[in-house]
């Protein structure tokens, strides 16, 4: 094409981009503090991590014009002074980033859920040449494509085809996403400001710049319901109690573990003052909730008159619990309440202009038809948009992999179109395993985030899937046409493999896939603050095994551990167990050189864990085994090691370490409280997820934890009336029956809940003396054993 040719198509491109104004509200998504404070955020991080003495050690500023294409995040390291690093970082994100970058690559340092590394040379080490580094993008524009840096809104790219010149519209990842809707429940629920401001410092440190801040919505939603005409008692039956309120925001489930006093409300309204300011102040973008069609019962006393429809059951839930009225997408009154909500909500907390709404999750629409599922996503973006002009949806693409029978293209492309293009960004939530936008051509030209999910329920395990996660985001960026905007991390529940976490967040700055090797090894030298050879092999057998899962994996805990016992229990595992057991011992040899790091003795009761779990599975075997071949010594010995050996002794391990106590979970419960009333409610809530997950065990076991204190008093009390049961079968000569156990054992499951027992809230014992001992006891005998797991 002639010079003058490339002009006229430049010319038409940028009128072009200005008459399309699709792309420009996600472009225009910025952090509104000013560049001074947000640099001040980061050295107020900055002394809180390190103290004020070390962070005296460092210049901090921020400077939006270092910014790379398309806004993306820039940070800059250099040593201009002797003994002062200078960090400089296009927002405050940015900045934290390229501080943690500098900790952990020139000083050995490492940041996590679990524990800090903190130990710092007395002279901060100077950097030989500075450093510049800018978040990837998405498309690979070589040095022989002409990029065209004045279209802001609309990135272009001109791709030269032999004698044609190709416009192409250019998808920055700008974003580093953060949280699941079921976290905030899973996790967060009980924490105090105080725990919610290290995980905003983690989140900034690691580089997150943009999350959800859901807390304290419900007084929101009491104030239009109140204003709607509906009274206290009305909606008091809609909210559920705390411990399921993701599932109540999700129109999924009401009523149930509720009702939440008035001082839930004003303790999370202050809380939520707090998270924002704080997040915003660190350059942050916050996600606030929306409207998605839901509603209390109550509105259809006020107004008899509306369109709405009752949805089906959810999850084994009945219509006492679920079953929510969803209003119809034409009813003039969706427009109210959900631009009433919004308007309600930013007068209150100010906005960053991204919402986010799930008005089908986990729940089958009312009709396949493509017409519909277009004028309910209309209708839910339009009650944002009259709130917020420039509004952005972030929807979760969690419905369509979980129930692909119906989601097909047409209703897929029918919802996501429903909402103007480049108005809706959606998190392709499960995209390490199941991810979905290679099927819908990259979510039919809306942006997506590509997420790693990993933990469900937040379970503990050691599970990733490191070999997807560190090629996935870099496939999705090449993919043809795509609309990849960013990576997230969307995890159902936190404080579980940190490794995972940290390899995702590392690789959001990274332009290629990491040398996995290499990066564990730098990984548990940075965790540990030392080099060792028995604790580098033995990451790199955790990574070669359970941080190997490939294909449609899924990290939910199915061991025989922390399941309602019975003869059909599923003992599969991916990997093949004996390196486990090998890394087990590899860092008990360790422990004479690391025992001082309180991450190192994290992992080391973590790793025996997940080894004692795996003996829980063989001994599984060898009960089962002697009860169908009606050996009763047999059972007796199994069984006998079992529940009065192999578990409480996996509890003292437990219990040793503060990070593993149940009462810790409790106690932040009942620290919500105001009341004695208030303190059995929370404790309630507390509890039940855990174990029966509904009142009748509906969703039983499945936010399951291996905790100091529920090992003991749950787990091991189902084992026991279990082999208990079978013994009795045997003596008797009569059958096992399922269905009869369950009913027992289900008394002992709510005699759990309400047992009242209060859990210490301190570590009792000596860690390495319990592990030790426990090590000498069990491990020659898994060594021995015939059952590998690998599948």
């Amino acid at each position: 094409m002639a010079l003058p040719g490339l002009v006229v198509l430049l010319a038409a491109a940028t009128a072009g981009a200005s008459r399309a104004p699709r792309w420009e509200s996600i472009a225009s998504l910025r952090p509104e503090a000013a560049e001074a404070r947000q640099a001040e955020a980061v050295r107020e991080l900055l002394e809180r991590l390190v103290g004020p003495r070390a962070a005296s050690g460092f210049s901090v500023s921020v400077n939006r014009s270092l910014a790379g294409p398309g806004g993306l995040d820039t940070y800059r390291l250099s040593s201009r002074i002797p003994g002062v690093v200078d960090v400089a970082g296009s927002n405050g994100v940015a900045a934290a980033s390229g501080i943690y970058r500098y900790l952990k690559d020139f000083c050995g340092c490492h940041v996590s859920w679990s524990g800090r590394q903190l130990r710092l040379p007395e002279r901060l080490p100077p950097l030989a040449s500075e450093i510049i580094v800018t978040s990837p993008n998405s498309h690979p524009c070589g040095a022989s494509e002409h990029r065209d840096s004045h279209i802001q809104s609309v990135p272009l790219c001109l791709l030269r085809v032999g004698s044609h010149v190709n416009l192409l519209v250019l998808f920055f990842p700008r974003f580093r996403f953060y949280q699941n809707v079921c976290t905030q429940s899973y996790s967060y629920i009980w924490w105090s400001w105080e725990r919610w401001e290290q995980e905003i410092d983690w989140m900034a440190l690691h580089g997150i710049n943009m999350a959800l801040a859901f807390t304290g919505q419900e007084a929101i939603w009491q104030r239009v319901y109140l204003s709607l005409g509906l009274n206290q008692s009305e909606i008091n039956e809609y909210f559920t109690g705390p411990a399921f309120l993701a599932w109540n925001r999700m129109g999924n489930l009401h009523t149930w573990a509720g009702p939440l006093p008035l001082s839930w409300h004003l303790k999370q309204l202050y809380l939520q003052y707090r998270i924002l300011e704080r997040m915003r102040s660190l350059g942050m973008l916050t996600v606030l909730p929306a409207f998605s069609g839901h509603i209390p019962r109550g509105i259809l006393r006020v107004f008899p008159r509306l369109n709405a429809t009752r949805l089906g059951s959810w999850s084994h839930f009945d219509c006492s619990c679920s079953c929510t009225y969803l209003l119809s997408p034409e009813d003039p009154m969706f427009q109210v309440i959900g631009t009433l909500f919004l308007k309600e909500l930013i007068k209150e907390f100010g906005t960053d202009h991204v919402y986010s709404a799930d008005t089908f999750n986990e729940m089958r629409p009312l009709s396949s038809e493509p017409s519909y599922l277009s004028k309910v996503s209309a209708a839910v973006f339009q009650s944002m948009a009259g709130a917020d002009p420039g509004a952005v949806w972030l929807m979760q693409g969690w419905l369509f992999q979980h129930q692909p029978d119906f989601w097909q293209p047409a209703q897929v492309r029918a919802l996501l179109q429903g909402v103007p293009l480049g108005r809706m960004v959606v998190l392709d939530l499960f995209a390490e395993s199941k991810p979905v936008y290679p099927w819908t051509g990259s979510f039919y030209g809306q942006p997506f985030i590509w997420c790693m999910l990993h933990n469900f329920g937040g379970n503990h395990g050691l599970f990733g899937t490191a070999e997807s996660v560190n090629r996935g985001p870099f496939a999705a960026r090449l993919f043809p046409n795509s609309t990849m905007v960013g990576v997230g991390l969307t995890p159902e529940g936190i404080e579980q493999n940190d490794m995972m976490y940290e390899l995702m967040t590392d690789l959001g700055w990274r332009k290629e896939p990491v040398d996995l090797q290499q990066w564990v090894a730098d990984y548990a030298a940075q965790r540990y603050g030392a080099r060792n050879a028995q604790a580098t092999a033995a990451w790199q057998l955790l990574l070669q095994s359970v941080y190997n899962c490939s294909g449609a994996c899924v990290n939910h805990n199915h061991s025989p551990l922390v399941r309602r016992p019975s003869l059909r229990m599923n003992t599969e595992l991916w990997y093949n167990q004996s390196a486990v057991y090998e890394a087990w011992r590899l860092l008990q040899v360790a422990t004479g050189e690391l025992y001082a790091s309180s991450t190192f003795r994290y992992d080391l009761v973590d790793v025996a864990r997940q080894a004692l779990q795996q003996l829980v599975s063989d001994y599984y075997w060898e009960i089962r085994q002697a009860f169908q071949g009606h050996v009763l010594s047999r059972l007796l010995t199994a069984g006998g090691v079992l529940v009065y050996d192999l578990l409480p002794e996996l509890d003292s391990l437990l219990a040793s370490d503060g990070r593993f106590l149940l009462g810790r979970w409790l106690e932040s419960a009942r620290s919500m409280a105001t009341s004695d009333k208030e303190a059995e409610l929370y404790d309630l809530n507390a509890r039940n997820q855990l174990t029966l997950w509904g009142p009748l065990g509906n969703i039983l076991d499945y936010a399951n934890k291996q905790l100091g204190g529920l090992v003991l008093d749950y787990y091991g009390v189902r084992w026991t009336l279990f082999v208990s049961t079978l013994v009795e079968c045997l003596n008797a000569g009569t059958p096992f029956h399922q269905n009869q156990f369950n009913q027992a054992v289900f008394q002992v499951e709510r005699g759990f809940i309400y047992n009242g027992k209060r859990y210490p809230v301190r570590p009792k014992g000596n860690t390495l003396a319990i592990a030790q001992k426990i090590f000498l006891k069990y491990y020659p005998a898994a060594m021995k054993s015939g059952h590998t797991g690998a599948v």
